[in-house]
């Protein structure tokens, strides 16, 4: 299974949108600083995911997601939660 994933930062107003295939290690990657992209931004919180059976339609819905578009959806889950 492919999860596609949206992390939030929670010491700035910054949403990470990804693909993996194992969630709790990528969250610890990101937390812990591994991810060049991600590192100024730590810690992180997860705030969407998504599971797909092929990469092909996990990748189409990250590509979705980072869209402004898919940051506005994404931004209106944390406003409501």
């Amino acid at each position: 299974m492919f999860t596609v994933y949206a992390i939030k930062s929670i010491s700035h107003k910054f949403i990470y949108v990804g693909m993996t295939t194992n969630l709790d290690e990528r969250l610890y990657q990101h937390n812990s600083g591994f991810n060049k992209s991600t590192k100024p931004y730590k810690p992180f919180r997860l705030i969407y995911t998504e599971e797909f059976e092929s990469s092909i339609k996990a990748r189409i819905r990250e590509k979705q997601l980072k869209t402004g578009v898919g940051k506005d959806f994404l931004y209106s889950l944390i406003e409501e939660g």
